[in-house]
């Protein structure tokens, strides 16, 4: 919750920059004011790797819960495999874009006393599909505040092994797939011509008890095709459904390259 509360108050200094007596057509994923095609419309692609660490809780059929705590400097010990990234496109005020994300990740842990379980091995493997839309209510030649709404697709599945104790050998798998709605805000300001600051607040339920999503990131233009971006994003979903339990974080340093065309 740190994390979510340093990158809320990163917005909250960059919205609280921006002018509304301009319309430059500029995404909220690079600053720069891009030339609009013969339609009108402008695209932006972002890949990204988002080196996050997994914490909190989860459960299968009623079993005793399981405590994760995988912090991003273990990232490269427990992540198996992640794949990640934006896409936006713009037509004057109004965006559409999207964000994928696709993570798994295994950790091991020790048991508090032992009895059930001398050890814990999760493996989670995680989809999150975000389709949201936008339309901006403040923009100006440094700048631009969007308001979004969008849903987010869920897909969990989690497999628990337990060694030692009561439950030595067993091993069980569940999981799970829930939609959530989500409204927010996204924006970007621009320091200089090559340096800005993005991010974008959500929160939301729906399927899932809550469902919350905060980033901050400092870009560098590298030209008008090219940009790169370094920051911070922190992730929180609370589900619960017939014994199955996911109520976790995942937090940790994005890097990413993005493109406009």
């Amino acid at each position: 919750m740190k994390a979510a509360i340093i990158c809320s108050l990163l917005l909250g200094s960059l919205f609280a920059t921006f002018a509304a007596d301009a319309a430059d057509n500029v995404s909220p994923m690079t600053p720069e004011t891009q030339t609009t095609t013969e339609s009108g419309w402008t695209f932006t692609v972002a890949p990204y790797f988002w080196a996050a660490g997994l914490s909190g809780d989860t459960s299968q059929f009623g079993l005793p819960v399981v405590h994760i705590d995988s912090s991003f400097s273990d990232i490269f010990k427990d992540l198996d495999f992640a794949a990640m990234a934006i896409g936006e496109a713009r037509y004057d005020r109004y965006s559409i874009f999207g964000d994928i994300i696709y993570t798994k990740i295994s950790s091991g842990s020790g048991t508090p006393r032992g009895i059930l379980a001398d050890n814990v091995d999760v493996s989670s493997e995680t989809f999150a599909g975000l389709l949201g839309a936008g339309y901006s209510v403040l923009e100006g030649p440094s700048g631009r505040l969007d308001l979004v709404g969008g849903v987010r697709v869920w897909s969990v599945d989690t497999q628990i092994s337990f060694d030692g104790g009561i439950l030595n050998g067993r091993s069980v798998s569940d999981g799970a797939t829930w939609v959530d709605g989500l409204v927010g805000i996204r924006g970007n300001y621009s320091f200089t011509p090559e340096i800005y600051l993005t991010g974008w607040g959500l929160v939301g339920a729906g399927g899932a008890d809550v469902d919350w999503d905060v980033a901050a990131a400092l870009g560098y233009k590298f030209n008008d095709r090219f940009s790169m971006v370094a920051g911070y994003r922190a992730l929180g979903v609370d589900y619960s459904d017939d014994g199955f339990l996911f109520d976790v974080v995942q937090q940790g340093p994005i890097l990413g390259l993005v493109v406009h065309f």
